[in-house]
Formats: C-alpha cells, structure tokens, sequence
C-alpha cells in the first residue's frame, strides 16, 4: 500500500501503476497540457495582433482560446497529479478553489460556443442585419454574461456546500488527508449538467440546423442568380454566402467536438448519484481528460480549416510580428 501522506493516520491511499501505463498517462496529459497552453496561445496572438482580424466573431475565439489556455495552465497540471498518484497535495482550499475555476473555465466554454452560435445565426440567416445587431458591445455583453455567471454558478455552489445535501454520509465515508473530489447530489448532478451542458448544448444544435438550412437555400438562389446574371455584385455575394457558410461550418466542428468530448462527463455527474457513486477513479479521470483534451483540439481545427490561421501560425514561428506594421499584414485569403 503507497498512503498520500506518512505523517497522518487518515491519508488517503495512492495508487501505484505499472511503469507502462505510468508513461503512457503522462504522455497523453502532457500532451493535451501542451497542446492546449502552446496551441491556444497562438490563436491568442494572431487574433490580438493582426488588425484584420479584429472582428466580432474572432473577439469571441480569442475569449474562447483564452478559457482554454486558462484551463490547460491552471487546472490540468494538478489534475495530472492527481489523476496518475490518486492524491492530492495541494491543501483543502486549494482543492475548492481548483473544482470552482475547472467548473468556471468549462461552463465559460460551452457559454462561449452558444454565443459564437447566435453570431453565426445572425451572419448567415440575417446577414443585412449582422452590423447593425452584432455591434462589439454586444460582444462584450455576450463575454461578460459568459464569464460572470460561470463564475458565480461555480464558487457559490461549491463553497455554498449545497451540492452535498443529503450525501454527508458517503463523503464522511470517504473523507482523508490527500482526496480532492466533487460529489454532486441527484438534483445539483442533474441542475448542474443542465446549465453546464445540456441547455446550451441543446440550443446550440438547433441553431446549427437552422443555419445550414438556411445557408443551403442561400447557396441555391444565388447559384440560380449566377446563372442568369455574371455581373460583379452577385460574384461578391456569391463569394460573401460562401465565406459565412464556410465559417459557420468550421465553429460547428468545434461545437461538435466539445459535445464529443464532454458528454459522458455530464452523463457519468448525472448517473453516479443514482449508482452510489460507484464509477471507479480511473474511469472518472478518463472521462474528465477526453473533456480536457477538447481545449487542445480547437486550435488544431482552426489549423485544419482557416487558412488565416496557418498564415498567422507562419508569421509567429518566424518572429515576423516583431516588425514593424506586422499588426497591419493581409493575413486573411477569400475563399
């Protein structure tokens, strides 16, 4: 037995791993560390740096990839201890005070996502309107909505205590020097996936259908206008359709690959209440590093898909933004 700590009678007891399953966990957690800190950080520079891009859409990318480098800097690297020793070592406050910004940085994410699905909605299905509706002060108020009320939700539940309600028992049962775990009763388990997930996961998917609805009869009338008219304003509409469904397309991918990667987290906080919280460590840390590996995968989607981030991406490993009027280089291409 490998205990969490020699110096107390109720330390928790650590787990010891097979050299190989040892090095294959710090692998995979590194690299999702890695690739969400280093990844996310690039998009932050490209977005901040180079003027054109400075637009609606791309302030709440860049909010977006902020939450993600925050969560990949501050909230992972604990976690991987945690999740490779069974143990925590950094002190009970700090155990809250992780579970709330992990709870906040998640709930901001999918937030953000709803928000960039209402952008999109307006961009697509009411683009004579976008302008004027989807001002930059809107998208403050859409960032501040989506931080504040993530993280009153979060800190007040958890340091509220009303999430234990009822189940005193089993984390009396379980309670040692060296555990940091949240346990959520049937109704904030449920109350919590809701807001969390559900919901807006929900919403974003409907908008998303009616959007491509929309943009597939958008690309048939002008398809049949191009064919009866060549001039240069259907070729700018044409071109203007095809870029905003291109792009509702590809911020689609990343609401598709946040839902993947963060519904059995959500299932297993709703079910685990009901099953007496059975799940077992090792499944839980699986299902809560395929959420965290999502906040690596975003920037390698903007890589695959925006041509604008891989010229971004050139100019940074090269160091070409320390010249001067690099801020003001072309960097997006029409398609």
């Amino acid at each position: 037995m490998d205990f969490c700590s020699d110096f107390v009678n109720i330390s928790c007891l650590g787990t010891i791993r097979s050299p190989e399953s040892y090095s294959i966990m710090i692998i995979v957690m590194l690299g999702a560390i890695v690739l969400a800190t280093i990844g996310n950080l690039i998009v932050i520079i490209s977005v901040s740096h180079f003027k054109q891009l400075h637009s609606p859409t791309n302030f709440l990318i860049l909010s977006l990839a902020v939450t993600d480098f925050l969560l990949g800097l501050v909230v992972m690297p604990y976690s991987m201890v945690r999740s490779l020793t069974s143990c925590w070592y950094f002190g009970d406050l700090f155990c809250k005070l992780h579970s709330c910004i992990d709870m906040t940085l998640s709930t901001t994410s999918i937030f953000h996502l709803f928000f960039i699905s209402v952008d999109r909605y307006y961009a697509v299905c009411r683009p004579l309107h976008y302008y004027k509706n989807i001002t930059n002060d809107v998208i403050l108020v859409f960032l501040f909505i989506s931080w504040s009320v993530s993280c009153m939700y979060s800190f007040g539940l958890v340091f509220s205590n009303i999430h234990t309600e009822g189940i005193q028992h089993y984390i009396a049962s379980y309670t040692c020097t060296g555990s940091c775990s949240l346990a959520f009763n049937k109704i904030w388990g449920a109350v919590s996936a809701l807001v969390s997930f559900f919901v807006p996961g929900t919403l974003m998917i409907g908008i998303y259908i009616h959007i491509f609805s929309v943009a597939n009869k958008q690309a048939k009338l002008v398809h049949n206008h191009h064919n009866v008219q060549t001039d240069q304003p259907s070729v700018t509409i044409k071109v203007s359709v095809r870029a905003e469904s291109k792009a509702a397309k590809t911020l689609s991918i990343v609401m598709g690959v946040f839902l993947f990667c963060w519904l059995p987290f959500f299932i297993l906080t709703i079910v685990d209440p009901y099953i007496n919280f059975l799940t077992s460590e090792d499944v839980y840390s699986t299902v809560l590093w395929l959420g965290y590996f999502n906040s690596g995968l975003n920037p390698i989607i903007y890589a695959l898909f925006y041509p604008w981030f891989q010229k971004t991406f050139q100019f940074i490993i090269k160091g070409n933004i320390f010249k001067a009027g690099s801020s003001f280089s072309q960097v997006l291409i029409n398609v």
